[in-house]
């Protein structure tokens, strides 16, 4: 029987202690591979406690990978705590060798606020591998079978009954494509427009969007923003006519496009015949306060718009499947153009994705990471507006995506408190940074605070680091 001492739990709940407690019993050893748990009731009564904390703490350890259940059996513990171990061992050494050798190694950051690093311990490894198992149990025959371009037909499906639910999309599988990534959709659709388009980029903005367009040997032009969206009138001057944006939350600048901005934008590509927009939907799963706005291609009446969005923000980033959506003609075209391919990812990675999707766990896990993403964010708001980062910067769009501005109020020279924080190990991007030009200085600088990486338990340490840095830059002499 697992036995506690809940006077130790300090400031955490019940379900955190008991949760956090039985965690480390497993990676520890203690708990062993495939041992059996006490039941909720068992536990309950032996500990004193209610059985709705040991439910709640006994999903969270389902959700995390660390325990199974088997329907009438009850509760044993999986064979994470084994891979973990090898993983820790593997760190240890290579850190050992590391440190032994006379060159110096790359820099590590205590954190990396430019990272878009899975948060450790929340992919739903149980269910993933679960669902795994299934669709080799039930797809044997398609596994087989060579997918083409578009990707199987069940993940095509999956998707189109998410974007209804999600974004109301209407669309049907046969505009849906899957890719590796969404650079290799990126690279299919240069190859698919022409390589003698104009393409345009947010500026500033996504860096890989535009190296990419440029590899293939297009023309690429960066085109200014303003606190609404990118600048049509400043679109209409550059001669571009594909545009690769991202309306419902821009990186870095976090501004999401308003209404007008995107009709302003429909209408610049209705103009003439073999003007597009790419849509990437970046971080719209992830949005805090009220209802995203309506996609491009949801309002789109005259198939102008080609919708990109990726699974590797909200599963992995080393997650590689990504989608976009084509209107119907272009779907045609593109069969016909770029049909000889094979799609590049894997049909068994497909058809779990689908039945993961289809059985409802990609909508649960959206739904609790957006629960942990907006306690992060609010931890780590909360902790910079009690420190003295408060007196120095002012925090905008905060409420979509994953990433948010730390704005400098006064005259201070963002380059060295950035050098400052470096040292310190944290590692932060200026907005500046993400220009194509000569790197205009704004009227006002601001840091890209991309949060998704940091561990919730380090954001005290964090900001007192922050904050040792930073005064270091106040009350230096000159």
């Amino acid at each position: 029987m697992i036995t506690l001492d809940f006077e130790n739990r300090g400031n955490k709940t019940l379900t955190d202690f008991l949760y956090s407690s039985i965690k480390n019993q497993i990676r520890d050893g203690v708990l062993k591979e495939n041992e059996k748990l006490p039941s909720k009731r068992a536990l309950s009564e032996h500990l004193g406690i209610s059985v709705i904390t040991v439910q709640n703490a006994y999903i969270q350890l389902i959700d995390e990978g660390y325990i199974y259940s088997i329907e009438k059996k009850g509760f044993f513990v999986s064979d994470i705590a084994r891979h973990l171990k090898k993983e820790n061992a593997a760190t240890d050494l290579k850190t050992a060798h590391t440190e032994s050798e006379s060159t110096a190694a790359p820099h590590t950051f205590f954190a990396d606020f430019t990272s878009n690093s899975a948060v450790p311990g929340k992919f739903p490894f149980s269910l993933w591998s679960k669902t795994m198992r299934q669709v080799l149990a039930s797809e044997n025959d398609k596994l087989l079978k060579r997918t083409d371009v578009f990707g199987t037909l069940e993940l095509r499906h999956a998707i189109c009954r998410h974007l209804k639910a999600f974004r109301n999309m209407d669309i049907s599988e046969s505009q849906v494509i899957i890719g590796a990534g969404t650079e290799s959709l990126y690279s299919m659709l240069v190859q698919f427009l022409g390589s003698n388009q104009i393409f345009a980029v947010e500026n500033p903005g996504y860096h890989k969007a535009a190296e990419i367009f440029r590899l293939h040997g297009t023309k690429c032009v960066p085109v200014k923003i303003d606190n609404n969206g990118i600048i049509v009138e400043e679109l209409e001057k550059s001669g571009a006519t594909v545009v690769h944006v991202s309306p419902s939350h821009h990186f870095p600048s976090g501004i999401v496009m308003n209404f007008r901005r995107r009709t302003e934008l429909l209408d610049w590509a209705n103009t003439t015949q073999n003007r597009f927009i790419i849509e990437d939907d970046y971080d719209s799963e992830f949005r805090f306060i009220g209802k995203p706005l309506p996609t491009l291609q949801s309002i789109d009446k005259n198939n102008r718009v080609i919708y990109i969005n990726t699974f590797s923000k909200t599963l992995s980033p080393s997650f590689r499947i990504s989608y976009m959506i084509l209107p119907p003609e272009l779907a045609l075209a593109f069969s016909k153009k770029l049909g000889f391919y094979s799609c590049q990812v894997s049909s068994f990675e497909q058809f779990t994705l689908a039945r993961f999707i289809d059985e409802g766990h990609y909508e649960k896990h959206i739904n609790r990471m957006k629960n942990y993403y907006r306690s992060l964010r609010n931890n780590l708001i909360t902790a910079i507006e009690n420190s003295e980062l408060s007196k120095v910067f002012s925090i905008h769009e905060e409420n979509s995506g994953l990433h948010f501005l730390l704005t400098l109020n006064n005259d201070f020279d963002a380059r060295v408190i950035q050098e400052k924080w470096r040292k310190a190990g944290i590692n932060i991007q200026l907005l500046s940074d993400y220009f194509y030009d000569a790197k205009p200085k704004p009227a006002t600088e601001s840091f890209v605070v991309n949060y998704s990486g940091i561990k919730r338990d380090s954001v005290g340490e964090v900001i007192q680091s922050m904050n040792r840095a930073l005064s270091e830059v106040l009350y230096s002499t000159p």
